[in-house]
């Protein structure tokens, strides 16, 4: 009877050297277990954006529409090209859309449905989205825009080069310059009709016919750049399909830009500015 105690103390000791010992050990297995993703989504202020190695937010680049990185020379100062041979993806990821480029300088990019991705400077840790909107051609790399900025030259059907003004930017004049405007997710250029009013469509006919030209926009804007406001997109009905509105004008594509992101040759069909660009400056349809 009086060696119990012992027993017990003994026991109870072993029992607390062991949960030490399992405590040690599932501590060791959950930090090793942690998945370290190449490209993941986090969430941050903005909503969510994707996220590079150690989780810093990568950026796209509206220069960038075209699939080439503009991102040259200087701009490599604070415009990190991400890239890696071998992508570890989080599970909100797809395969499908991360691919490759060969940049200018020949080193290699990795591209999210088609725009290069980047890290910038001024970002220290996961979460940091100081590079967001910087110059107006920056932006936090969201998984799901349905809406981007791209900047470049527009080129017309014509072969000629186009400009807008900030003050006239429903007409396109000839000149060298680039115009900031309005794609979808994958750099596809959208535009306007001059003859339609606020969320009236005056070019779609009822059968469809003529959709081929000018095919509806059939989408809404869920996810924007941060440049823009979400105030300004709606949705309305055409003869059953859904179409995108911005600033109340009806959203289209341009059958000859063939889907190639970066590509505007409706700016000067028929003539200029009767299918303009839309953009920040574009002011609302006309009741």
């Amino acid at each position: 009877m009086k060696s119990l105690p012992f027993v017990l103390k003994s026991g109870a000791a072993s029992l607390l050297a062991a949960g030490a010992l399992l405590a040690v050990v599932g501590s060791c297995t959950k930090s090793d277990d942690t998945p370290q993703y190449d490209v993941s989504v986090k969430t941050t202020t903005l909503g969510q954006v994707l996220a590079g190695e150690n989780e810093k937010t990568l950026y796209f680049f509206t220069k960038d529409a075209a699939g080439t990185s503009a991102c040259v020379g200087a701009c490599l100062t604070n415009w990190q090209p991400f890239y890696k041979e071998t992508l570890n993806l989080g599970p909100a990821v797809a395969t499908a859309d991360l691919s490759t480029i060969t940049r200018a300088d020949g080193a290699k990019q990795s591209t999210y449905k088609g725009w290069p991705l980047y890290y910038f400077k001024s970002d220290a840790t996961t979460g940091d989205i100081k590079g967001d909107n910087v110059g107006g051609v920056w932006f936090a790399a969201k998984p799901h825009f349905s809406v981007m900025l791209a900047t470049g030259q527009l080129k017309g059907n014509d072969g000629k080069n186009y400009i807008t003004t900030t003050t006239n930017v429903t007409n396109h004049t000839e000149g060298l310059g680039e115009t900031t405007y309005l794609v979808d997710s994958l750099g596809r250029t959208l535009y306007a009709f001059v003859r339609d009013k606020k969320n009236k469509n005056a070019y779609t006919k009822a059968d469809f016919s003529n959709n081929g030209n000018w095919p509806l926009a059939e989408f809404d804007a869920k996810n924007i750049p941060s440049g823009l406001s979400a105030a300004d997109f709606g949705v309305i009905d055409v003869f059953g399909k859904k179409q995108l509105t911005y600033k109340g004008w009806p959203v289209y594509y341009f059958g000859l830009d063939a889907g190639v992101r970066g590509i505007n040759k409706g700016v000067s069909v028929p003539k200029p500015g009767d299918w303009p660009i839309l953009n920040q400056n574009t002011p609302a349809a006309p009741l």
